[in-house]
């Protein structure tokens, strides 16, 4: 990474408020309480062609934060410092330079990257700081006076990254290419694990402890196939979403919202699931979550090595073979997941890297549908097919009628209908068809989306032109000649 700014700082000197200054949009969670951010968070500011990180408080300590987890954050810091070209050394203005700021300048000054000194929370600029020279005694020059808060000396800030920096690099095909992918799920499905085994490091802090992940980490990577391929991808790992009646604190209810967030900003996404614990109510919800926001989805089964072993040590009664078991679980899956029509399912383990590289073949392949275009004729006769097969059933007084059909867009797929009635289709009938479609046309794991035309009062003369083509449709012509005025007017 060669255009790399990194914010650095003791805890609760305002980082993240300053991230999410520079990159003009909230990312990074703000939070009074120190040792919110523990991950490394990025962003790509795209006026300057940079990436920024934002990092979790250098030398934290406190009840909230287990041991193991302070020393992890504090492996994420120096992971920022080594990978930055240009580092933000945030104090606090008001404060002062305290001895944590001072042995945080010297680990700077031995890494010998370029360092900008920004006095943070000087909402007056640095008219009201009482001994200006304590901090220039840390060796990094003039500090820029600044409120992340308020805005204060940004501008100044942004003209001397830029200046670190150097000019900004075009554009590479690379980067257009990225497919983006997310990892969602309750917590401690082991998220941050398989973005680990996708990275080949420990980026990501993995611990056992539900809540190790608050804010979405975004990265960029590629991944080396069996074949020697390299597959461009832009990896988003996110929080356990959570129930909301059961969010404890402000800090959970901002990271459940990032974690739902990031869903709209992938193009495929990892639905992970435990495969000891099967499918919870929970994990229903955050199914619901992603159909809602028409978002592409792979159900990832993690921990898949743990039914291994059982298997191996003769352990699970029922079933005689691994693959029986298998069958049956995904059966009971879509059991409980029946709205999410033709998703596949991938069996793996972050641990062993059990079928990662199929888990990544399956998202390439789903994206590339995305874009598949559905002749109109072949759309008719499907829906034709599927309503003579099982009629819906009389709402409202109303049997719901389909006059015609045809696709007005992809990601999602925007299938418009001319029917009798919009309210006289039903949930469930919905769902047949969209699971008809889906299966028809090779769409597994692609949502789609209706859109409802309802019919106005026709005259004898239009109702007879449209049920003519009607009829053409289900010959098998394309019908580029249907008016839709004959249904609408």
């Amino acid at each position: 990474m060669s255009r790399t700014v990194a914010i650095v700082g003791r805890p609760n000197v305002g980082k993240s408020r300053l991230f999410n200054r520079l990159a003009k949009k909230r990312i990074s969670i703000v939070h009074d309480m120190p040792g919110v951010t523990r991950d490394v968070v990025t962003t790509e500011v795209k006026e300057g062609g940079y990436t920024l990180l934002d990092t979790g408080g250098l030398g934290l300590t406190g009840t909230d934060t287990p041991a193991r987890i302070t020393k992890a954050s504090e492996e994420q810091v120096a992971f920022a410092i080594e990978a930055a070209t240009v580092i933000l050394f945030t104090i606090d203005a008001r404060e002062g330079v305290t001895a944590l700021d001072e042995r945080i300048a010297q680990k700077l000054r031995k890494s010998k990257k370029q360092v900008l000194l920004v006095a943070n929370k000087a909402d007056s600029g640095k008219e009201k700081i009482t001994d200006i020279s304590e901090f220039h005694r840390l060796g990094f020059g003039e500090p820029f006076y600044i409120s992340a808060e308020h805005g204060v000396g940004e501008a100044e800030l942004r003209i001397a990254i830029l200046a670190k920096l150097g000019p900004v690099p075009e554009e590479t095909d690379l980067d257009k290419e990225r497919l983006g992918i997310v990892f969602v799920g309750r917590p401690n499905v082991g998220k941050s694990s398989l973005s680990n085994r996708l990275l080949n490091s420990d980026r990501l802090i993995v611990s056992d402890l539900p809540g190790t992940t608050r804010d979405a980490v975004e990265l960029d990577f590629e991944y080396k196939s069996r074949e020697g391929k390299s597959w461009p991808f832009r990896l988003i790992d996110t929080a356990g979403i959570r129930p909301a009646t059961k969010l404890a604190s402000s800090v959970e209810y901002f990271s459940r919202l990032r974690s739902l967030e990031a869903i709209h900003h992938a193009h495929v996404v990892f639905m992970v699931v435990d495969a000891m614990e099967g499918i919870t109510q929970q994990d229903q919800a955050i199914a619901g979550e992603i159909i809602k926001a028409a978002k592409p989805i792979v159900i990832v089964v993690n921990k898949w090595d743990l039914v291994h072993e059982l298997f191996q040590k003769r352990l699970v009664e029922k079933f005689t073979t691994e693959r029986e078991y298998r069958e049956d679980y995904e059966k009971s899956l879509f059991q409980k997941l029946f709205f999410t029509p033709g998703a596949p399912v991938m069996f793996v383990s972050a641990l062993t890297g059990h079928e990662i590289t199929r888990m990544l073949k399956a998202a390439r392949a789903l994206n590339k549908r995305l874009d598949t275009k559905i002749p109109t004729a072949k759309l008719n006769a499907a829906i034709i097919r599927l309503a003579d097969r099982t009629p819906p059933h009389s709402t409202f007084g109303v049997r719901f009628r389909i006059y015609y059909a045809t696709q007005t867009g992809t990601r999602p797929f925007r299938i418009k209908i001319f029917c009798n009635q919009e309210r006289s289709l039903t949930e469930s009938y919905r769902r047949y068809l969209e699971a008809g479609l889906v299966k028809e046309f090779d769409l597994d794991g692609c949502p789609i989306h209706f859109d409802l035309i309802g019919k106005k009062k026709q005259s004898v003369a239009d109702r007879l032109a449209a049920k003519g083509q009607r009829q053409n449709l289900a010959a098998g012509e394309e019908g580029e000649d249907f008016d839709p005025a004959l249904i609408d007017d």
